[in-house]
């Protein structure tokens, strides 16, 4: 019997090989009917036997396209038209969109096969791509997405990629970057006065380059890397001083997994996440015998890992380099490069030459950035690989909201129904080169989503410039959220749960509902409305920002704190290297309370007992005294660690000077850093779990969710998860989206939407 089903599907199911891999399925099942892109997704209507069209809906589901995502799937039963055949009908665009764009994915085996083989006539071409694999964001202008809205349209293609384009039954049917050397885009490299290098193969001339500790400035897919060879010390070192970045770690490209084994103890699933097609920088425990030059990742052990995503990465990666160091192009708190003419302008002073091409980038976007932790890949940055795709809701957002995030590791958002499309890794909004970026990307999601905003949620902090910017749109109603709350929001939407729940929030910099600065919050409520059932007793933070930059301030505030005038006795190197006339003036700052606002940040403890145990008083780079705090616990954490600091029964401000005094006397008993750090990440941990506890007798909720900058420190993370769990908590943690502000816009958009709903 004859049936005949209508299947609309909603998500990314256009430009990923959707069409042509429906007209397979439906032929292989001897089905008729049609397959279109419509201005909602795709629509089917196939007919045949009610067996066939059951394995035409599972096999639908399971086999789709890599790149493919389904989000909604409607089938109904319509009236029988007894076709003869099965066909791709021409796209139908009718009223509001919402289609979806895939993120740029890394090159698919079937394209790496024909790149490495010279019969093929693509062999070692820099662009080629399929439906499965290549550009997308980074080179789109606007919907629908055709070449004529790509960077790829000043390349009409040749015959022959003409001819793929337009089959079917070929794997680069309707991919809109498709080319080849006859017709695309090519590489160029030019030195660092912009004079061209005569060249036949510009990938065998930029290896001997990097062979010869030369530093490349390589146009790439969302922007600029500055490459070098990993094992040529001098040009790492060399490649550092030039970019001023003393410390902070390189990245790393290595062939393939293998490679990566010989520097990093690798498991199954961290080898699994490197070899996805999104191909995040995975951050990695380096191996003790690890004979990398010590400059890669100076004071780390980890190193961040990615596999090659390009043709030309690949083709580097070919001539016997086992790895190299790929880093952003740009200096500290910029922009990464996409241009060309900008590359030549600001980068000339870090690169001796340019590896440049002529297919633009339309969209600037970062590598993400990844770890795995409690059994689960975890974003630290979320941009190249995982943007545009949604992040989806159950209780879709009634009206279009935009979100604009915070002030640092912006991000920004724009929902529609239930997709929340966040944008890439925008960074800190500091310069105008980031709040050039900031706005274009706030332009292009609305051009994708071909919506305009109802509301504006932004940050409660007045002097956030991406506050003030909202205020700046005069006739769009603002709702401001406080910023933990957009923290515990964030968590929750990403795990699509609205039940009340007790939010430990830990971070560096948060503006309180009281008008102070907040960082170490324990919450309780829902996506609406939250209290504040306990936080980390506040403490000066003297000279305000600079105490941020330099952690020996936070240091002294907290031995003033916990030990008053006591603290000149103790013989500490903080107090023994400080200079008398710098300690002095301090001192005066928080006696008399000038320019020492209060904080209960987190990061701020974290900052002072790194200073205290004298293992980080300045930075260089974000939060460089608490990584270093971390990675000088070198054994695993213990319940029996734990300094005897108790919490019973308690809410309200908790005080720390208890711990920071059992920090001091294990320094001054010379007990080694790495015991003490261990036994401080252990005691704050008990603290945080003892004070779940008392929230859940007092509320009734078993619900914990975790979120905040200070929860990129996996050392306090697994062990505080594991310990809530076997407390018999409900833990909700971050994986689609960062911890850190990176998460902040998905948090705001939860947050307005169920104020106004």
């Amino acid at each position: 019997m004859q049936k005949r089903q209508q299947i609309r599907i909603d998500g990314i199911v256009q430009g990923v090989g959707f069409r042509p891999f429906v007209f397979r399925l439906a032929k292989s099942l001897q089905l008729t009917g049609s397959v279109l892109n419509s201005n909602t997704g795709v629509l089917i209507e196939v007919e045949g036997s009610i067996d066939d069209l059951s394995k035409f809906q599972s096999r639908l589901r399971q086999e789709m396209p890599p790149l493919a995502q389904i989000i909604d799937f409607h089938s109904s039963e319509i009236a029988v038209k007894n076709d003869d055949r099965f066909i791709i009908m021409q796209s139908e665009h009718k009223g509001e969109s919402s289609v979806l764009i895939s993120p740029d994915m890394s090159l698919c085996e079937d394209c790496l096969n024909e790149l490495l083989s010279p019969a093929d006539r693509r062999f070692q071409y820099p662009f080629l791509n399929c439906t499965n694999c290549g550009p997308r964001f980074t080179i789109i202008a606007g919907i629908p997405y055709d070449r004529p809205k790509t960077s790829m349209h000043v390349f009409p293609m040749c015959e022959k990629c003409t001819s793929e384009y337009h089959d079917p039954a070929d794997r680069r049917f309707h991919a809109q970057p498709n080319a080849c050397p006859d017709c695309g885009p090519h590489l160029k490299i030019y030195d660092r006065e912009k004079r061209q290098v005569n060249t036949e193969n510009p990938v065998k001339h930029a290896i001997t380059l990097l062979r010869s500790g030369r530093i490349l400035a390589i146009r790439g897919l969302g922007g600029f890397h500055l490459v070098v060879d990993a094992k040529n010390e001098k040009a790492v070192e060399e490649l550092r001083l030039r970019k001023n970045r003393a410390e902070k770690p390189f990245a790393l490209m290595a062939a393939n997994t293998d490679v990566v084994d010989k520097y990093c103890k690798i498991t199954h699933r961290e080898r699994e996440a490197l070899q996805q097609q999104t191909r995040p920088i995975l951050l990695l425990p380096a191996r003790p015998s690890s004979n990398l030059p010590k400059s890669i990742a100076p004071k780390s052990k980890y190193y961040g890992f990615m596999l090659p995503y390009l043709p030309i990465q690949h083709l580097l990666l070919q001539e016997d380099f086992e790895l190299l160091v790929m880093t952003s192009a740009n200096f500290s708190d910029e922009p990464i490069v996409i241009g060309n003419e900008q590359a030549f302008e600001q980068l000339r002073t870090l690169a001796d030459y340019f590896v440049i091409h002529d297919r633009e980038i339309l969209q600037r976007c970062d590598d993400s950035i990844a770890i795995i932790s409690a059994g689960q890949q975890r974003l630290l940055r979320r941009a190249r690989g995982y943007v545009p795709a949604p992040i989806i809701i159950k209780n879709e957002t009634s009206t279009p909201i935009l979100a604009v995030g915070g002030e640092l590791k912006n991000t920004v958002a724009l929902s529609k129904g239930k997709k929340i499309m966040l944008s890439q890794h925008i960074g800190d909004l500091d310069n105008p080169e980031a709040m050039n970026f900031f706005k274009s990307s706030i332009k292009h999601l609305q051009t994708l989503l071909e919506i305009e905003p109802q509301y504006i949620a932004c940050d409660m902090h007045p002097e956030y410039l991406s506050t003030k910017w909202a205020y700046e749109q005069f006739l769009i109603p603002k709702i401001e959220v406080q910023h933990h709350h957009a923290h515990m929001a964030s968590v929750m939407a990403e795990n699509d749960n609205t039940r009340k729940t007790i939010g430990i929030i830990l971070d560096g910099t948060g503006y309180g509902m009281d008008h102070t600065i907040w960082g170490g919050e324990i919450i309780i409520g829902d996506l609406k409305e939250v209290s504040r059932f306990a936080w980390f007793e506040p403490v000066p933070l003297p000279g305000g920002n600079a105490a941020i930059k330099e952690p020996w301030r936070m240091a002294i505030s907290y031995l003033r704190h916990s030990f008053g005038d006591a603290m000149h006795k103790l013989t500490l190197p903080i107090l023994r290297d400080t200079k008398p006339n710098d300690l002095q003036l301090l001192l005066q700052m928080l006696e008399k309370k000038v320019n020492s606002p209060l904080t209960s940040s987190c990061g701020r403890l974290f900052d002072a007992v790194s200073a205290i145990l004298d293992i980080c008083p300045k930075i260089t780079y974000e939060a460089q005294a608490a990584i270093e705090l971390e990675m000088s616990v070198k054994t695993a954490l213990q319940r029996n660690l734990a300094y005897p600091v108790k919490i019973d029964n308690y809410s309200g401000a908790v005080s720390f000077v208890p711990l920071i005094r059992e920090v001091v006397n294990d320094k001054i008993q010379n007990v080694p850093n790495e015991q003490i750090a261990a036994r401080f990440h252990v005691t704050l941990a008990e603290i945080l779990v003892s004070l779940a506890i008392n929230a859940r007798k007092e509320a009734g909720i078993s619900q914990v969710g975790l979120s905040g900058g200070v929860f990129q420190n996996f050392t306090l993370f697994n062990y505080l998860n594991e310990r809530l769990r076997g407390e018999g908590f409900h833990v909700l943690t971050h994986s689609k989206v960062p911890p850190n502000d990176g998460g902040i816009s998905l948090g705001q958009i939860a947050v307005a939407n169920a104020k106004l709903s």
